[in-house]
């Protein structure tokens, strides 16, 4: 790895530590250099400003993400219990994508508008061949799927609620849920 790629990839990793502990308000360009051990104009240099950094981010980890869970209309219950089990296992990831929510407009981050576009696109698909019921828009049913996967996760709204359920009681509830909302 070349010293540009190695000093370009210790940002990003401070940056990650850095917004998923104080969001974009309060991140500091400051510590992020500090921590990766560079000069805070190299920062400026490879990503122009904090929001850019944000984005850059972002990004990286929703690659990652879409990368690690594949999409499966015709098994949305073991799609929910993918991201249930990611969110479980990627606590940062979470955080970063909660201060996401707080202070971004979703319209910034392509990838994550053309993951949205693909999924709808294939479910509905699944829809009209009569695999997936069609009681509920595709919209509907993938945003349920990702909120109900994810509000157990340390940061959702209920997580904390549920410490003495066992996480793989919850999986079984949540796929039997969501296999519900999708009978034909």
């Amino acid at each position: 790895m070349r010293d540009a790629e190695a000093s370009r990839a210790k940002i990003l990793e401070a940056a990650t530590d850095e917004f998923a502990t104080w969001g974009i308000a309060g991140a500091r360009i400051e510590r992020i250099a500090r921590s990766a051990g560079c000069n805070k104009n190299l920062i400026y240099i490879y990503f122009e400003n904090k929001e850019r950094l944000f984005q850059t981010v972002m990004e990286t980890h929703l690659t990652a993400v879409y990368d690690t869970l594949t999409f499966r209309p015709d098994d949305l219950p073991g799609y929910a219990s993918d991201v249930f089990d990611f969110a479980q296992s990627n606590p940062r990831i979470m955080r970063l994508m909660a201060w996401f929510s707080l202070e971004q407009q979703a319209t910034g981050i392509s990838g994550r508008n053309a993951s949205f576009v693909k999924k709808m696109a294939t479910l509905q698909q699944a829809q009209a061949a009569g695999r997936v019921s069609d009681a509920f828009p595709p919209e509907f049913l993938l945003t349920t799927i990702m909120a109900l996967s994810t509000a157990w996760s340390a940061l959702g709204p209920f997580g904390v609620f549920c410490d003495n359920v066992p996480a793989g009681d919850i999986r079984k509830m949540l796929q039997q849920m969501i296999a519900g909302m999708i009978r034909s």
